[in-house]
């Protein structure tokens, strides 16, 4: 079952009971002339097991203690926004599989070789999405994509991955005049830095739950990030993101703002459909298929990752 994600952009109290998520609206909460029953008729609840990654997106949000422990405990993801609304925290469980130790060990002792070799089948399966995107969203073949794809080396000494990039933003948002790819460029960097926050959050949740450490990378190794492997594993799901965006752009034109409304479009993207091991899955549930599969390779059990294609 698909794992929901649910988003909070108002004040509003989050608690507790029964195994359940409750909402209370603070208006209603603080009521005294309004009898308990008419309270209790305006809380929502969510089954927790059902629930996979939690925004909290305003600065009068009250969440217990008891419903984080509740939400860590079933390996939920929550997400905390800064004042402008954009992702800042990341909060996941410090244990997600029950062998984890062992997965661990595996982790660390795996090869510099093995490394690269992953990394390569990383970068490949990007590009070669890339270019499905570019094909799908201005209706040409871009062959120097695949071509580059098929040249990527054992750690892709030669950077292909940035080549390709180039060629790509450059494509895929031709007419936004001057647009390049950077955190805090023009629009639409605005919307792909939310949708990337998102899908790391959702690959970050998949890797704790295959039981493997988010912080030691298979390329990435920035000191200052906590994040290496889920930003490694996520690169050739960007595309996924990438399509998203360029729809949103293309519906709402090229100065987009992140409002609620596009915000939530976004929200979406655990959700996409895409195709991996030739069938089709929900993004979510095809991550931790990309995470099993990752653990098996350190493990000696297989030497591919398995990766969505477009």
């Amino acid at each position: 079952m698909i794992k929901k994600t649910l988003y909070f952009g108002n004040p509003v109290y989050l608690s507790l009971r029964n195994a359940q998520l409750v909402i209370k609206l603070p208006d209603v909460e603080k009521a005294t002339d309004l009898p308990e029953i008419l309270k209790k008729q305006v809380e929502v609840t969510k089954p927790i097991e059902d629930i996979g990654i939690v925004v909290l997106d305003n600065k009068q949000i009250t969440i217990t203690s008891s419903l984080l422990e509740a939400l860590l405990e079933n390996n939920c993801s929550v997400i905390t926004c800064d004042s402008k609304g954009m992702p800042l925290g990341l909060m996941l469980p410090l244990h997600g599989n029950t062998t984890q130790n062992e997965r661990f060990r595996e982790q660390l002792a795996a090869s510099l070789p093995l490394k690269k070799q992953l990394w390569q089948q990383t970068i490949q399966t990007k590009i070669n999405n890339q270019a499905s995107v570019l094909k799908d969203c201005m209706n040409e073949e871009v062959k120097c994509m695949r071509v580059w794809a098929a040249d990527v080396r054992s750690g892709d000494p030669d950077n292909l991955e940035a080549r390709a990039a180039a060629y790509y933003w450059k494509s895929l948002f031709a007419n936004i005049y001057n647009f390049t790819r950077a955190r805090e460029g023009i629009s639409p960097n605005n919307l792909l830095n939310y949708g990337y926050a998102i899908l790391r959050a959702v690959v970050a949740r998949g890797l704790m739950t295959s039981g493997l450490l988010p912080t030691l990378g298979i390329h990435h190794h920035n000191r200052y990030n906590a994040y290496c492997l889920a930003d490694d594993i996520m690169e050739p799901y960007r595309p996924y993101v990438d399509e998203l965006v360029f729809g949103l752009v293309q519906e709402y034109g090229k100065n987009v703002e992140l409002t609620k409304e596009v915000k939530t479009r976004l929200l979406t993207i655990p959700t996409l459909e895409v195709q991996i091991g030739g069938k089709r899955s929900p993004l979510m549930v095809a991550v931790g298929q990309t995470t099993a599969s990752l653990y098996k390779c350190f493990s000696g059990e297989l030497r591919r990752i398995a990766y969505p294609i477009r």
